[in-house]
């Protein structure tokens, strides 16, 4: 049964090019592979810009004093691609931003991969730093995305939210 409820929520729909495409042109994507920061950040390439931020969040081997083994993430694709597109617009328009994208891996991930790229560019440095921290936080809590935590010292898995 567990099978059959979490089938599909550890892969995208989209093909990899297709998922690149769409963090571009509406600024977020979910993807089931390695994130390629290089793409997105050309995606944010802007002369008029003065600023990049970026964020990378990366798997780490402990959570609340528990050492971790893994994770998996599970995502509702068509909810999070809706919900992150307008969470960049959001931030487009709350801080004096030019473009924000982002990215949120889902499916199988080890200690050290990157769950989460966000790159933002800005005129000036300051509302880059401030939108990108925002996003993160919002990301966080609006982007239907869970991640199931496995640890080194017991069997049992855990099931947390994505700001767990």
């Amino acid at each position: 049964m567990a099978q059959k409820l979490h089938q599909g929520s550890s892969k995208i729909s989209l093909s990899h090019e297709a998922a690149y495409h769409v963090a571009i042109t509406d600024g977020f994507a979910l993807l089931d592979t390695f994130i390629d920061e290089k793409k997105l950040k050309k995606g944010l390439l802007d002369d008029r810009c003065g600023a990049l931020v970026t964020f990378e969040g990366w798997v780490r081997n402990h959570n609340n004093s528990r050492p971790v083994e893994k994770l998996t993430y599970y995502g509702y694709e068509a909810l999070a691609l809706n919900q992150g597109k307008l969470l960049i617009s959001e931030a487009c328009q709350r801080f004096k931003i030019e473009n924000a994208i982002a990215m949120h891996r889902i499916g199988d991930l080890n200690i050290g991969d990157m769950a989460v790229w966000i790159g933002v560019s800005a005129h000036h440095r300051y509302p880059a730093f401030e939108a990108c921290q925002w996003l993160l936080d919002a990301i966080k809590a609006d982007i239907p995305v869970w991640k199931q935590e496995f640890y080194t010292d017991s069997n049992q898995s855990l099931w947390l939210s994505n700001n767990g």
